[in-house]
């Protein structure tokens, strides 16, 4: 799938906007800024999950759902000498802070600062430090806690990586928080498919990108109680399992360039799923399959056990170096999770079988 350039803009933008978790509205506002086109109506509920609904007064409702936030850190501790300690907001890997650079939000701006680290030269003569949530800091210049509040940060403020979207070799693209904003692109971009090829659909759409998911799926168990629908299908990110220090017996084995991924689960309906693969064959969009014991670890979760239970499945694109600021995915991978969303949602029926049997 050959991306359009104002596709690929509409990318750039939004991946290099920080949307952390609880503080995800600036980049929210892109994303309906993008879609407004595509779609009838456009609703935000009140911690900031925004949806785009196609056939708003359909009785029966199809979700199509990815996460707009990103991992990141809070100001926890500023010492007397001017240093920041931190805790996650999210599940934040403390092995790649050191020598970083970092954009603390403060309340007069963003201010930047970098994860210290003692020189190697200094580390010769004892056990080599492991970078731990109680020994990175932050140094943004200050020389006493004072300084670091004339600056406007104070405890409670975010701390986001600055590093921005590129591609790689015409095969990957490369960012940070590409979990998952790269699932707010690609279905934004099912929102412009329909639109552009001017798709009738007998349901009700809900374009949706939930915010919170890094902290617990907290903001797609509030809006599939508020949008309460028939069907969910949701896309995220999982591990590209064949680069280094990966347990394939553990993980699975998906890889970047093969497909996107359908997962197996508890919470996986086995109808919507089977639609998704028979869908995938017919239309010869190369896919590869996943297992998850328990929970999927996705919004798919929270959706699945809502209102009494909702059908949901999970299509995952395959990703490398997750929590990082060098994620990447490939670019083909990416234009089949839109068309494999696409062409699935042009089978469904409000009349189908939804029962297990």
């Amino acid at each position: 799938m050959k991306f359009e350039k104002k596709s690929l803009k509409f990318l750039e933008k939004y991946l290099n906007t920080s949307s952390p978790t609880g503080y995800e509205h600036r980049g929210q506002e892109i994303w309906m800024d993008y879609i407004r086109p595509y779609v009838d109506k456009i609703e935000v509920d009140h911690y900031g999950t925004c949806y785009g609904i196609i056939n708003p007064d359909a009785e029966f409702k199809v979700v199509i759902e990815a996460h707009a936030d990103e991992i990141s850190w809070y100001v926890n501790y500023i010492t007397d000498d001017g240093l920041i300690y931190v805790i996650r907001n999210g599940g934040s890997d403390q092995t790649i802070a050191p020598s970083k650079v970092v954009h603390i939000h403060g309340e007069k701006g963003i201010v930047k600062g970098v994860f210290g680290w003692p020189a190697i030269h200094t580390r010769s003569n004892q056990n080599e430090p492991t970078p731990k949530i109680e020994n990175i800091f932050i140094d943004c210049g200050a020389i006493s806690k004072t300084e670091v509040e004339e600056m406007g940060i104070y405890v409670g403020c975010m701390i986001t990586y600055p590093d921005e979207f590129f591609e790689m070799n015409d095969r990957y693209f490369v960012c940070r928080a590409l979990d998952n904003r790269i699932g707010g692109f690609m279905i934004a971009e099912v929102a412009r498919l329909l639109k552009e090829n001017k798709k009738t659909i007998p349901f009700g759409l809900y374009i949706t990108n939930s915010v919170q998911e890094e902290v617990g799926l907290y903001g797609a168990d509030m809006i599939a109680d508020t949008i309460k629908p028939n069907i969910a299908i949701v896309t995220d990110v999982t591990h590209d399992t064949t680069t280094p220090m990966i347990e394939k017996k553990k993980e699975g084995d998906q890889k970047c360039g093969d497909g996107p991924v359908v997962f197996f689960a508890p919470s996986i309906h086995h109808t919507i799923r089977e639609l998704i693969i028979d869908t995938a064959k017919a239309k010869k969009i190369p896919f590869q399959r996943a297992a998850a014991s328990r929970a999927t670890g996705t919004d798919t979760d929270a959706f699945a056990h809502s209102n009494g239970g909702v059908p949901s499945a999970l299509i995952s694109l395959p990703l490398r170096y997750m929590h990082t600021t060098v994620e990447m995915v490939s670019k083909e991978d990416v234009g089949n999770v839109i068309r494999l969303i696409y062409e699935t949602l042009l089978k469904i029926k409000p009349e189908m079988k939804l029962k297990y049997h």
